[in-house]
């Protein structure tokens, strides 16, 4: 029974560790959104739109704004510079990472990273790219407010 529970243990410390990707440490978290793409995400050349990721980064940020704070209203107010690594194919299952990076009185910054795990080939993950996303706290009325007001 003890070395099941030592067994727990190292798997636990182990999954853990900073893993890499493209030589970039990875954030550790569940992913704030995780989604298979679909025909209907794809432009001509058959990989996934820009914008449909852009999409994606914007919810995925949100959720970890509501989810560190608990308040429950933002409008994005800036993305910042946004390169594209890979593309994303049909099928790939896309994970959306979220970290918060600073909060302020108004505001929240969250560092969203997105990988693919390519389609039929299990295991082989990609970064696509990432982005800082700024939040700004919000009321029922659009209203500028602090955090948590």
């Amino acid at each position: 029974m003890e070395n099941k529970i030592e067994e727990n243990k190292d798997a636990k410390n182990k999954s853990e560790e900073t893993e890499t990707l493209n030589d970039k440490p990875k954030i550790h978290a569940d992913a704030a959104i995780r989604i298979t793409m679909m025909p209907r995400d794809t432009n001509a050349h058959g990989t996934v739109f820009g914008g449909i990721i852009l999409s994606y980064i914007d919810v995925a940020g949100g959720v970890e704004a509501v989810r560190h704070t608990h308040h429950d209203r933002f409008v994005t107010v800036a993305m910042r510079e946004i390169i594209f690594l890979q593309p994303v194919f049909i099928g790939d299952l896309v994970s959306f990472y979220a970290e918060t990076v600073k909060v302020g009185s108004t505001s929240i910054t969250i560092k969203v990273v997105v990988e693919a795990e390519r389609f039929g080939n299990h295991g082989q993950t990609v970064r696509v790219t990432e982005a800082d996303v700024t939040y700004v706290a919000i009321n029922q009325y659009r209203e500028k407010v602090k955090i948590g007001k």
